[in-house]
C-alpha cells in the first residue's frame, strides 16, 4: 500500500500520531548516531549562555565603534532567535525538568534578553494552551500576534510591536482574553477574575519599561523628523537631549534588535499557523510548513520557524535544534499525510484552513 492511499484511509487523529511516531523514531537514532545529544541540560544552558555572551559582546563592539550599527542590529537579533527557542523548549520542560529552579532561571534570564515578550512565566500557560485550541478563538498567543487579522498596515504595524498589536484592536483582543479565560473553567468568580489581572499585566514589569522607553523613541525621533521637513526649529532640554542620546544607543543594541527579530518571527508564525476554522485539538489543521525561498531572510532570524514549527506541533518534546536536524525526515513523513506546505493563498485568506482550490497541490511542493 503506497503512501498516498494509505493516508487517505486514515483519520486526521491517525495520521497525527503516524506522522509524530516517525518523528520521536528519527530522534532517537539521532541521539544513537551521537550520543553527546542526550545531555540536553548541558546543550540548553550552553546554547543560553552563548547567546547572551553574543548578545553583550554586538551591544559592545557597537559602543566601542569597532561594528556599524547595521551590523550589530541583525547580528544581536540573531543571538536573541536562539533565545526564543530556548524559551519555547523550557516552557515545555525540555531543559532541567528535575530542577524547576534551573528551568525557571532560564526562562527569567530570557525574558531579560528579549523584554519585548510576554512574561514567560504566563506565557507558558498561553502556550500550552496554544497546543490545545491552536486555531481558535480562545487561541491568544496566536490571536496576540496578528493570526487571522487580514492583511494591511495595520497588521504589519502590529507584527513587531506587541503592544499596539493590543492597542489597535481592543475588542477584539478583550474577546479573546476572555474566550481564553472561559476555556480554562474557573472554579469561581474571583479565579476568573485573577487570570484577567494575569493576563492584564502579561508585559509588567520587564514589557511594559520595554514598551514605555521604545514608544517614547519612536514618537520623538518622528516629531523632530516631521519639525525637520516642515523647516521647523526644535531645541531639547539638555537633559532629555542626553536621554535621548542614550536611548539612541540602547535603540541599537537592544530596541531595534528586538523589533526585527519579532516582526520575522511573528510574520512566519502568524501566517503558518491557521485560524477561524479549524477544529480544536485537531494538529493536521493547526499549521503547515512555511519555507518558500523569498522567506529565508525573515527565517534566519527565527531559527528557521516556518520549516519547523509545523514539526514541533506534532512531537512536543524534542527541543529545536533535533527539529532542524531531523526536519527532511519529518517533511517527508508529513507530506505522505497530507500535511499543507507553502499554502501562500493564506495570505489572501487571511490564515483561514479550509478554502483551497487544490489542496493536493500544497503538499507536493
Amino acid at each position: 500500500m503506497n503512501a498516498a492511499v494509505k493516508a487517505e484511509l486514515l483519520t486526521d487523529e491517525q495520521k497525527s500520531v503516524y506522522i509524530r511516531t516517525k518523528v520521536l523514531d528519527a530522534g532517537v537514532a539521532l541521539r544513537e548516531r551521537h550520543h553527546w545529544l542526550k545531555h540536553q541540560d548541558f546543550i540548553g544552558a550552553s546554547i543560553m549562555a552563548l547567546s547572551l555572551l553574543g548578545m553583550i559582546a554586538s551591544g559592545v563592539l557597537y559602543v566601542q565603534g569597532v561594528i556599524a550599527w547595521w551590523v550589530c542590529v541583525p547580528l544581536t537579533a540573531l543571538f536573541a532567535s536562539f533565545i526564543h527557542e530556548l524559551e519555547h523548549d523550557l516552557i515545555h520542560l525540555m531543559y532541567f525538568r528535575k530542577k524547576p529552579w534551573a528551568n525557571n532561571l532560564m526562562l527569567a534570564l530570557g525574558w531579560v534578553a528579549r523584554a519585548s515578550t510576554v512574561n514567560p512565566f504566563v506565557r507558558r500557560k498561553l502556550h500550552l494552551h496554544h497546543h490545545k485550541f491552536s486555531g481558535t478563538e480562545s487561541d491568544l498567543e496566536e490571536r496576540g500576534i496578528t493570526n487571522g487579522v487580514p492583511w494591511g498596515i495595520k497588521r504589519l504595524v502590529m507584527l513587531g510591536d506587541n503592544m499596539m498589536a493590543v492597542y489597535l484592536r481592543p475588542t477584539e483582543m478583550l474577546r479573546a482574553t476572555k474566550a481564553y479565560i472561559k476555556s480554562q473553567k474557573p472554579a469561581t468568580a474571583a479565579e476568573a477574575r485573577a487570570m484577567g489581572k494575569e493576563q492584564l499585566h502579561a508585559y509588567f514589569p520587564l514589557g511594559t519599561a520595554y514598551y514605555a522607553l521604545f514608544h517614547t523613541w519612536v514618537v520623538t525621533h518622528v516629531v523632530l523628523l516631521i519639525a525637520s521637513a516642515l523647516s521647523f526649529s526644535i531645541t531639547l532640554p539638555t537633559w532629555y537631549a542626553g536621554f535621548l542620546n542614550g536611548l539612541n544607543v540602547f535603540a541599537v543594541v537592544y530596541m531595534l534588535p528586538s523589533l526585527l527579530r519579532t516582526f520575522c518571527l511573528h510574520f512566519i508564525s502568524s501566517n503558518m499557523h491557521y485560524y477561524g476554522d479549524v477544529e480544536a485539538r485537531n494538529v493536521m489543521q493547526q499549521c503547515q510548513v512555511l519555507n518558500p525561498w523569498w522567506l529565508m531572510p525573515m527565517q534566519l532570524f527565527c531559527f528557521n520557524f516556518g520549516s519547523t514549527h509545523a514539526i514541533h506541533h506534532f512531537a512536543v518534546k524534542e527541543p529545536f535544534y533535533i527539529r532542524q536536524w531531523n526536519a527532511k525526515i519529518a517533511h517527508n513523513v508529513m507530506r505522505e499525510m497530507g500535511v499543507r506546505f507553502n499554502d501562500i493563498g493564506t495570505f489572501k485568506r487571511a490564515n483561514s484552513f479550509k478554502q483551497v482550490t487544490n489542496p493536493a497541490v500544497l503538499v507536493s511542493r
